[in-house]
């Protein structure tokens, strides 16, 4: 009898179903990540990510230099220079002037009263000192004299506008020309001037005829050459290379 209650229990133990609690199963998502490709699919999928990003921002930025920053936008007119109509617009364009002496042929003139230096020794310094009644003054500019003391053209140094004409009874008639880096040029002792203020004026036009003022009266004929930048004078020198 006890056999056979032994056999029972066990074909009953055999058929009971077996509980599933307390056991756990792996997720989808960790049956995945434990697969040996899918790391490597990952990190190739956000580095192509990262580079089209990157191919998409340095190609609007690209365009943004070369169309609006650099302005070369095709989309807005452009002015282009016809060669054919306007040739000197083309010429200033190529080359930038370069200061020439207020005169002709510098060979036909002399120097006769130099730039003051303050750096130049005290002889140099005291050649270039201008006397007038009981005052010494630095003399801010070249003058040049024929040895023959006869009037000679007076050109413009720079092309420019001139912005003033004036009859000085001190230093005599003068023009004044205005360029286009702000450059002053100063003609004075001058006779038979040729141009009017508010004209334009090129490189070489001749603008007056050299002469005599009070204030240089010992140097005879001549013509006083001066240049400021920023309102202040400059030696002449400086800015011609031929000397």
């Amino acid at each position: 009898m006890s056999d056979q209650n032994q056999d029972k229990e066990l074909q009953v133990q055999e058929s009971a179903p077996q509980s599933n609690e307390g056991a756990v199963k792996p997720s989808r998502w960790k049956r995945m990540m434990a697969k040996k490709w899918v790391f490597p699919a990952t990190y190739m999928a956000a580095a192509a990510i990262i580079l089209t990003l990157m191919w998409v921002y340095t190609d609007s930025g690209s365009k943004n230099l070369s169309e609006t920053e650099l302005g070369l936008d095709l989309s807005k007119s452009q002015t282009v220079t016809d060669s054919t109509n306007k040739p000197d617009a083309l010429a200033v364009n190529a080359q930038a002037e370069t200061m020439q002496w207020p005169v002709k042929d510098r060979n036909e003139v002399e120097e006769v009263l130099q730039y003051f230096d303050s750096n130049a020794s005290s002889e140099v310094r005291q050649a270039a000192m201008i006397e007038y009644g009981d005052t010494l003054t630095p003399h801010v500019g070249v003058d040049f004299a024929r040895n023959d003391d006869q009037p000679f053209e007076v050109v413009a140094a720079l092309s420019g506008k001139v912005t003033r004409v004036d009859n000085d009874p001190v230093v005599g008639k003068l023009v004044e020309i205005t360029h286009a880096d702000g450059t002053v040029t100063i003609y004075q002792s001058l006779a038979d001037v040729k141009v009017a203020k508010g004209v334009d004026v090129k490189q070489g036009d001749v603008i007056a005829t050299a002469s005599r003022s009070e204030l240089e009266k010992e140097l005879g004929t001549h013509v006083h050459f001066e240049v400021r930048q920023n309102g202040a004078p400059v030696n002449p020198e400086t800015l011609i290379a031929d000397k």
